[in-house]
């Protein structure tokens, strides 16, 4: 059975965006490419065949891969969420008791999760560390630098 991806609209469409490029800007590209190496002669020594070919062998997996992704996707309506409680979609103020620093994070799906956005993957530990909590509970959660210990100061959308 297949995992279900909660994604937002943007994320979805995204996804959708990326999934087009792929199929109709590179797919094609490629192909160019392998015929251009092919037309080159001898395919048991053409490095270009080779590499065409293998970079036509990714191309198709990643295809794959977020053809799965779009199929298993269920859109999560914004109105519909409880921000009493950590969960994805949330925006989520904590402050690091390590080092004393604020910070806000936005639980999102795997696939829009980006650091340089503060958008963190629902899977990643410190996502896990915070679901279900509420606004003033302290958490110790294990990262691979250690143990960070957080509150959480604000939860929104």
């Amino acid at each position: 059975m297949s995992e279900i991806q909660y994604v937002s609209k943007e994320g979805l469409e995204k996804l959708k965006q990326d999934l087009h490029f792929i199929k109709y800007v590179e797919r094609p590209r490629i192909t160019n490419a392998i015929a251009e190496a092919r037309d080159k002669g001898d395919l048991s020594e053409n490095a270009e065949y080779d590499a065409a070919k293998e970079e036509q062998g990714q191309l198709e997996f990643k295809i794959s891969q977020l053809e799965h992704t779009l199929a298993n996707a269920r859109v999560i309506d914004n109105s519909m969420i409880d921000t009493s409680r950590v969960s994805i979609m949330c925006k989520v103020k904590v402050k690091n008791h390590n080092v004393g620093n604020v910070a806000e994070y936005r639980l999102v799906s795997e696939t829009e999760a980006n650091l340089k956005e503060s958008k963190i993957s629902i899977k990643s530990a410190i996502a896990q560390g915070l679901m279900g909590k509420i606004v003033g509970d302290v958490v110790n959660i294990s990262v691979p630098a250690g143990v960070v210990k957080l509150e959480i100061l604000e939860i929104g959308l």
